[in-house]
């Protein structure tokens, strides 16, 4: 029986996430072996099955690969499932498809070595991509698009962000706790990665094409998204700050429209009914992204503007009175309208500009109290703070 200790003896664990990939898994092995075997590591060869249904376990075992059954369907969770399984202190993996260049594997355990990097990538972008091996909208839009975006967002220098050749360092990779089972997986490693600190490094390398007749996993418009979704979602404060800087200015520019009336400024008036709407339309925009932004922040790890963090630690007997109150202020502006209207004999109302005004600060307010009713319930739902006062 194997000790702890003999278990994580091994300098690297290569990973290859596999579903039904028997005509393409023995060629990616024998290459990424004959490039390690140049390493003098020591290193294993771990295929992470996702449920195969043809002979592509029965090859990985004729190699000499240690196979790791993964019940829970996704490219995230096999490499999960195979990167938790690995006795190496390093751990490296690629796709099994025969699209990456799988001789860098040398290259790439070499610079994870020499930087002591946390991770060390190798790059397609700054390498050589086969014609035909990536699609225009990845290469042009998609790829260059989020790794901007993670590398504005989290401080990044990448230049792949969805390259799917890595190498890790187990332990740091155990402290992210990453846990997509989607193709989003490549997103939350990042990201989780970044925002610990970890040192990264790439490595110039490159993607061929793929077998012709063969059904890629991945799905754009799907997948794409779910890197969206995940790297937004990882930035509350980007909603909490665009939502203030949203909100606040125009709800004072509304009341100074009320108090100042419309003011031409040459060919242009300001301040008027059209001034108005569109200070409104841009409140309510602020508003939803504010309280997105107090949604994301019921996770642990992150540190919201301390008037946040009061909102969301608010007291439920305060938060039953801001409730009342602006229910009370609703009932009270639909009272003085009716009564105003009756006045009128019931016909045409001339304070538009005033009612305009009413219906942002009050809707306004209506919106973030029913916005924090909502973050309360879910931050209940989510047993968070059980037990706090």
């Amino acid at each position: 029986m194997e000790t702890a200790e003999q278990e994580t003896s091994l300098d690297l664990t290569f990973v290859f996430p596999c579903l039904n990939e028997e005509e393409t898994l023995a060629e990616c092995v024998r290459q990424v072996k004959a490039s390690l075997d140049q390493s003098g590591a020591s290193y294993e060869v771990i295929v992470a099955d996702n449920g195969s249904t043809d002979r592509s376990r029965e090859i990985a075992e004729e190699l000499g690969c240690r196979v790791v059954p993964v019940a829970r369907r996704g490219y995230g969770a096999a490499l999960n499932a195979g990167i938790k399984a690995a006795r190496g202190r390093l751990v490296m993996f690629a796709d099994s498809d025969m699209t990456y260049l799988y001789e860098d594997a040398n290259d790439l355990y070499r610079a994870a070595v020499k930087d002591e990097a946390d991770m060390a990538i190798a790059s397609r972008m700054i390498g050589k991509i086969e014609p035909g091996a990536m699609p225009p909208l990845h290469r042009y839009i998609g790829t260059p698009v989020l790794t901007w975006l993670i590398n504005r967002l989290y401080g990044g220098k990448l230049t792949d962000c969805n390259s799917g050749f890595r190498c890790v360092r187990q332990e740091g990779y155990l402290n992210w706790e990453v846990r997509s089972s989607g193709m989003e997986f490549a997103s939350e490693l990042l990201i989780k990665a970044l925002k610990s600190g970890a040192r990264t490094v790439e490595i110039p390398s490159g993607l061929r094409k793929g077998p012709e007749h063969r059904v890629a996993h991945l799905r754009t418009w799907r997948d794409g998204m779910r890197h969206l979704l995940f790297i937004l979602s990882e930035k509350p404060s980007l909603f909490e700050w665009l939502g203030l800087v949203l909100a606040v200015p125009t709800s004072l520019l509304q009341v100074l429209a009320v108090l100042v009336g419309p003011i031409s400024v040459g060919p242009f008036s300001i301040f008027d009914l059209h001034t108005q709407a569109l200070l409104l339309l841009v409140s309510i925009f602020g508003i939803q992204c504010y309280l997105l932004g107090c949604s994301l922040y019921l996770r642990e790890g992150d540190a919201p503007l301390p008037i946040t963090r009061r909102l969301i630690h608010m007291d439920e007997g305060s938060l039953f009175f801001l409730l009342l109150g602006v229910l009370l202020g609703a009932g009270v502006l639909a009272a003085m309208l009716v009564i105003a209207w009756a006045k009128a004999g019931f016909s045409g109302l001339h304070h538009t500009n005033q009612l305009l005004a009413a219906v942002h600060l009050l809707g306004g307010g209506g919106m973030m109290a029913a916005g924090l009713l909502s973050v309360h319930m879910l931050k209940r739902r989510s047993n968070w703070e059980v037990g706090g006062p």
